[in-house]
């Protein structure tokens, strides 16, 4: 079984992956909760030529795959879950829980570090805010969350069949929580509860840094209740906000050129935590 999970992983997550894609792609054009002010062509041509990249360099630094590594865990008696004798429902569930929390404090990290953030703002950097731009993500920031994983992979023992549906869950939450697709207020103020929906994640894409600096969860919303990072909506309304951050704001920064040179240009005031500067 577990060597058939393994052999099938990239399969598993890429059909999956897809079909989320599809299916957002689809509500957005069908019921969009902002309109598009850039055509579709500059931004999903740049913003998944970002993902290729990030899909390559991963695949060439870490031949070893977070559910391999997981099956390696086990098999060595590395980690908590494989040392301490548990249920094995027990441990698929803290499992989910325990990465999900390790994700919202390394979100957590790259908007508090400076050198991080220039690595981060990439994501925040994007004008408008759809399904793509839960797939665009610096590839440096790919492999240094890539090695954070691993180590919490390592230090936890998960289920290999938990790290799994961890991966498939957060690739399916980052699209679904990014899209531009509108959903009845009364079902989003009920669904927010049980995950992040587009309301509530738009909020940390908005130019100002104190929403930025807000909802950080990608797939369970809990933690930002419990920690204090949650807001639940953004001051000049959804359809008025302004998407993106202070800097590059051209259409030419959308080029992918230009985003994976973002990190050395300009500064990296104004947004990281605690180092905000001037009105926001």
């Amino acid at each position: 079984m577990a060597d058939l999970v393994l052999a099938n992983e990239p399969l598993i997550r890429l059909s999956f992956t897809f079909g989320i894609l599809v299916v957002m792609v689809v509500w957005e054009v069908a019921a969009p909760r902002r309109r598009r002010e850039i055509p579709r062509l500059l931004r999903w041509t740049n913003n998944l030529g970002v993902v290729v990249v990030d899909t390559i360099l991963v695949r060439l630094t870490f031949p070893i795959v977070a559910v391999g590594l997981a099956l390696a865990a086990e098999e060595r008696g590395w980690g908590l879950f494989n040392i301490v004798e548990t249920f094995p429902w027990l441990a698929f569930l803290l499992s989910l829980l325990v990465l999900d929390l390790a994700i919202y404090l390394q979100h957590v990290m790259f908007h508090a570090v400076p050198l991080l953030w220039r690595l981060h703002r990439m994501h925040h950097a994007d004008l408008e805010f759809d399904v793509t731009t839960g797939l665009r993500f610096h590839p440096f920031e790919i492999l240094l969350s890539m090695g954070i994983k691993l180590a919490a992979i390592m230090a936890l023992g998960p289920p290999a069949v938990a790290v799994l549906i961890f991966e498939v869950l957060l690739n399916a939450t980052a699209m679904f929580n990014h899209s531009n697709v509108r959903i009845p207020l009364g079902v989003d103020s009920v669904l927010r509860w049980f995950v992040v929906t587009p309301d509530m994640h738009r909020v940390h894409h908005s130019i100002y840094p104190s929403e930025t600096n807000s909802n950080f969860g990608f797939n369970i919303p809990w933690w930002d209740r419990l920690l204090g990072t949650y807001r639940a909506q953004p001051r000049a309304g959804h359809e008025g906000m302004t998407i993106g951050i202070g800097q590059f704001r051209t259409r030419r920064d959308l080029w992918l050129d230009q985003m994976l040179i973002q990190p050395v240009r300009g500064p990296a005031s104004g947004y990281p935590i605690n180092r905000g500067e001037g009105e926001d």
